[in-house]
């Protein structure tokens, strides 16, 4: 076995690679950038080589420095992770030539299934399904408009060595591929070098299954059942399932099946995905089409791992070091279900926008994932499981990926894994910058989440106008108000016992009134009983004040909440949703109705930056008119273009930035008359 192995990524996938190695005993080398200099995985790997700045472009994409790093460091083999070089053929062959093993697949199944159009040329040849498309070089805008309308609307423009929901743009109209050609080729060049497009037919309805592959170098290929990654956001997958409610064992064997003969075809070794597009219309499972193959380990391996018992990145080391696969096609089985949630640094409650910034507090559900080896240990702590790489009081970075952790729960069925979703989900703190924790809580809860009925088209389809909270049951908020009446009366009793203060001690207001949303609840403490609007409610909890977070018993119900004080009382967040609570002494709330709202200013006339990013083009001069919908100027952040468009029709009054400068959040872009 390796003796010694390199990872050429950072964060999370780095750290779940080290843990990894570390149980087989194999020493790890850990290869950073200037903002990773602090980085966890940095301090996990038995050794470390800095490897340049902060941009990906200048550091983690560049192969020589990466062999630089091996051949200091004696390291025999490179495990690439997913995105930056993972799929980068020029890499495997740079290792090849320099006799350093590559855990990934061989060269030739990099370069045939890691094109988008040569793959699914490959695909046609091996009579797989494909999606209806052109198979080809596209020569300019006006070409791609050409190619779209022989297709027929709606159309899925892709970059070819796009991945990650990068370079990806839906048309629905000419005027779609013609905004949209263009920033498809220039994302594809900016992240992966490389502008090819291809254009394909969008399937109406459809759901994202992939199989995930596993294959030595002694001709044994296995498919290790099927993910569930409907749930997407701007292409890019948010919840990932483990069995597919939509599956049934004949279609799996099927998709499975195929994709194995796909996977001979180009003499496949080590772990890989084949993505296949489904038709939710269709309940046979007949209609589905090979998408891409990702060359590489999955973002979402850890679903896989839960319910197979398989240790991917185990696999792809010993498949490297030419050992066969130890399991056949019949010891794959099915246990239980796992669900993984994607927590991004991103705002929901601002349309999604990238945050970047500091952790001032990371406190996750449980303690980060480790490999002790132990059976079933995949599954975390009482299957609960949380793979990250950051840390309390480190930085998210613009310069790379915007995702914080993976929590992955583990249940016998797909309800009890889900609750432990949202039971998980309560208990993690985030502090510092913008999350989608409340999103995926929400997500969790939705009735047709629940149902299965899950298409690529979720998230659009149930929000939007956008996210603002999951929805409250009266019964929530109701236990919400007694738990602020009891953090009020606590707040008040440690208040009371400050020294100095002129006066004998007064006992601590025991009536409170409580506002959340429009609903008002008189909440009294009465000898250590609770009344809620005057009727004794069951309510068990500690709290001491400065908790960031309580554990409370609500009847026979386990309640999670995360308390942040405010001028008027607290903001609570549980299940998915932040509540203001107004908390008032009982004497003094009647006198609230003569206070005067303050009405916010009005803010429509501005352009202003949603988000800390780059300006890469301003589209309107000082006087120009525009309409409501017409794009103003485009800022890129977290390696992705968003277009900025006009509110309402006007006239630009001042034009306060430019091209090439970088821009804080809220920071005045434009103003209109």
């Amino acid at each position: 076995m390796f003796k010694k192995i390199l990872i050429a990524n950072r964060g999370e996938i780095a750290c779940r690679v080290i843990k990894t190695a570390r149980r087989m005993g194999i020493q790890t080398v850990a290869v950073y950038s200037d903002a990773d200099a602090r980085a966890p995985f940095v301090q996990m790997a038995d050794e470390a080589v800095h490897i340049g700045p902060s941009p990906a472009a200048q550091s983690y994409l560049i192969a020589e420095k990466i062999i630089e790093a091996c051949k200091a460091t004696g390291a025999e083999a490179v495990h690439p992770g997913y995105g930056f070089l993972s799929e980068r053929t020029s890499f495997a062959e740079a290792l090849e030539a320099e006799g350093i093993a590559f855990i990934g697949p061989p060269v030739n199944a990099i370069a045939a299934m890691g094109d988008k159009i040569e793959s699914k040329k490959l695909a046609m040849q091996a009579g797989v399904n494909v999606v209806p498309g052109f198979v080809g070089e596209i020569d300019d805008t006006e070409h791609a408009v050409r190619i779209s309308e022989e297709i027929g609307y709606p159309v899925m423009m892709k970059a070819s060595a796009g991945g990650g929901g990068k370079g990806m743009r839906l048309a629905y109209s000419e005027q779609d591929v013609r905004e949209g050609f263009e920033a498809v080729k220039r994302e594809g060049l900016n992240s992966f070098g490389d502008d090819r497009v291809f254009i394909e037919k969008f399937i109406l309805n459809p759901r994202h299954i992939e199989i995930q592959i596993l294959g030595d170098k002694h001709g044994n290929i296995l498919y290790l059942n099927e993910r569930e990654c409907s749930i997407q956001r701007r292409h890019q997958k948010v919840v990932e399932e483990a069995p597919s409610p939509f599956v049934t064992p004949k279609m799996r064997k099927a998709m499975g099946e195929q994709c194995v003969a796909l996977s001979k075809a180009v003499g496949y070794y080590s772990a890989g995905t084949v993505e296949l597009i489904v038709s939710g219309a269709d309940p046979s499972g007949e209609s589905f089409y090979f998408l891409e193959m990702n060359t590489r380990l999955q973002v979402e391996h850890p679903v896989t791992e839960c319910i197979t018992g398989i240790d991917l990145v185990e696999q792809m080391i010993r498949v490297a070091y030419g050992e066969k696969l130890a399991m056949t096609q019949d010891d794959i089985k099915i246990d239980g279900w796992a669900i993984e949630n994607r927590v991004y640094a991103e705002d929901p409650y601002r349309g999604f926008l990238p945050s970047t910034g500091r952790l001032t507090r990371y406190r996750p559900p449980v303690a980060g994932w480790t490999d002790d080896g132990a059976e079933n240990g995949r599954r975390g702590v009482d299957g609960i499981r949380v793979d990250d790489g950051v840390y309390d009081g480190g930085e998210v970075s613009m310069f790379y990926d915007p995702m914080i952790a993976k929590l992955i729960t583990w249940g016998p069925n797909r309800d009890v894994a889900a609750d432990l979703q949202i039971a998980a989900l309560d208990c993690f703190e985030i502090e510092g910058l913008g999350h989608n924790i409340d999103f995926v809580s929400a997500i969790m809860q939705h009735p047709r989440f629940r149902s299965g009925e899950l298409t690529t088209g979720f998230i659009a389809e149930e929000y939007p106008d956008g996210f603002h909270g999951a929805s409250a049951e009266p019964s929530l908020v109701k236990s919400l108000a007694a738990i602020a009446g009891f953090l009020a009366t606590a707040e008040a009793d440690r208040a009371r016992q400050v020294d100095g203060q002129l006066g004998g001690t007064l006992p601590p207001p025991s009536r409170w009134q409580v506002k959340i949303g429009d609903a008002v609840h008189d909440i009294e403490m009465d000898d250590g009983a609770i009344l809620v609007d005057g009727e004794e409610f069951a309510l068990s909890m500690e709290y001491v004040p400065g908790d960031r977070l309580v554990e409370a018993e609500v009847g026979d119900e386990e309640l999670a909440v995360k308390i942040a004080k405010t001028r008027t009382g607290f903001k609570l967040t549980t299940r998915g949703a932040s509540h203001s609570a107004r908390v008032l002494p009982g004497h003094i709330a009647h006198l609230a109705s003569h206070m005067i709202e303050k009405i916010p200013p009005d803010l429509s006339k501005y352009l202003i930056c949603p988000m800390p990013g780059l300006i890469t083009a301003v589209h309107v001069s000082v006087g120009d008119k525009v309409e409501a919908g017409q794009p103003l100027a485009i800022v890129e952040a977290m390696k992705m273009e968003n277009i900025l468009r006009a509110e309402k029709a006007g006239v630009v009054k001042s034009v306060n930035a430019s091209a090439g400068e970088s821009l804080a959040v809220d920071a005045v872009i434009l103003e209109m008359e």
